[in-house]
């Protein structure tokens, strides 16, 4: 029991801070009628039925199978670093990047064994995270706390697009030149020639003897793409867009993604993680009851106003970049400098994303005598990021 609970407190440990920031505003603004207005019903929705969709995505395996199949044709250094850099990069846009993390770390952790490259994890496992934060931060649904600014504002999917496209542009150009320079074109070991499914197998389920992941449970090692789920789940993921970028209601979304997980997998309900909406409706409520304190109120605008993309970044170093987004956007309509913040915010520290504690806690885990020299790696090539894009929003914006 009681390491269920600390299991708990250490991977919640945000939704904790937020239930009780509510709960003592709640004392300083006692529950009445107002309430209802607090949280973003729309946010709400729509990031539980994203959740729901990607969950099932990825206890189909099909994300990791596509990983593998592209492993298929590379057959160097560089190649590998690129592939799994992109994986990372381009799926977060679609399924966030603690998903994309979450699904491409171990795997790429379990590659570079195969391949004999352990000596370059840290490196990787590095670039992979910045990659994912970076590629995320390009739409609406590739970060939490995108998704509430563009219920927020009403902004429309080609402006969001258009204010982070030249942040994930130079981001990409970076993570592709420091790929180049440090690794060259040697011929991989170890997985050079195998096919996808030898390399999925060897990652996947390398011990028959051992308990297997839900991929299998679902569909049965070898069951392609994960069958006719796959299919329909890309269907319900579109009717997802569809509703973020406000061309169909809401309640049709809501409808036909419950619909569709009821049938084809009803542990994706059990599986989800359900404590990011809650700790978005506790911050809602805290943030809710302190804009109608006077003091408290005037004190926030006036520290946002200052410089709302500064503040928002250095914000998100300490308290992580989804709590400053919900924070500051409660006391401050300066919309696209905290959009943009808040994404560059993400890189920095380690706690700047939660989604970058993914890799490091699946990292430490292979190799724990490399905590130190993986967070000084890690933080000095986010310092780097910062600073190339924090000097692009001066000139851009």
């Amino acid at each position: 029991m009681r390491h269920r609970v600390g299991a708990f407190l250490r991977g919640e440990t945000i939704l904790i801070v937020a239930t009780l920031l509510a709960l003592i505003s709640c004392f300083i603004v006692p529950p009445d009628w107002h309430y209802r207005e607090y949280v973003h019903v729309s946010t709400i929705a729509q990031l539980i039925c994203l959740m729901l969709v990607v969950c099932g995505l990825q206890r189909v395996g099909v994300f990791r199978i596509i990983g593998a199949k592209l492993l298929e044709h590379v057959d160097t250094a560089r190649g590998l670093v690129l592939t799994f850099i992109s994986l990372t990069f381009f799926s977060s846009m679609l399924i966030t990047n603690d998903v994309a993390l979450l699904t491409f770390v171990p795997f790429a952790l379990a590659v570079l064994k195969m391949a004999k490259m352990e000596d370059r994890a840290i490196l990787v496992c590095t670039l992979m995270t910045i990659g994912a934060n970076t590629g995320s931060m390009l739409t609406p649904i590739g970060n939490a706390h995108n998704l509430y600014f563009k219920a927020l504002t009403g902004m429309s999917t080609g402006h969001f697009l258009a204010v982070m496209g030249p942040y994930t542009a130079v981001s990409a150009a970076m993570l592709i030149a420091i790929t180049c320079i440090v690794f060259r074109g040697r011929r991989l070991e170890g997985i050079s020639g195998m096919d996808s499914k030898s390399i999925e197998h060897g990652v996947l389920a390398p011990d028959s003897t051992k308990p297997q992941p839900d991929e299998i449970h679902v569909t049965g090692y070898g069951a392609g793409y994960g069958g006719w789920r796959v299919i329909v789940y890309a269907i319900t993921f579109i009717v997802c867009v569809l509703a973020v970028s406000d061309l169909i209601p809401l309640w049709v979304m809501c409808v036909v993604v419950f619909a569709v997980m009821m049938v084809c997998d009803r542990r994706s309900f059990r599986h989800a993680d359900w404590g990011l909406p809650l700790t978005f409706i506790m911050f809602f409520i805290f943030i809710g009851n302190m804009r109608r304190v006077p003091e408290f109120a005037q004190l926030a605008q006036q520290c946002v106003g200052v410089h709302p993309l500064g503040v928002s970044i250095l914000f998100s170093q300490v308290i992580s970049n989804v709590p400053t987004s919900l924070l500051l956007a409660g006391f401050s309509n300066a919309y696209v400098p905290l959009i943009i913040g808040t994404n560059l915010g993400g890189l920095g520290t380690l706690i700047a994303s939660m989604a970058s504690l993914v890799t490091y806690k699946h990292f430490t885990k292979m190799y724990p005598n490399q905590k130190g020299k993986y967070l000084k790696e890690y933080t000095s090539f986010c310092a780097l990021f910062v600073l190339v894009l924090f000097g692009l929003s001066c000139i851009l914006e």
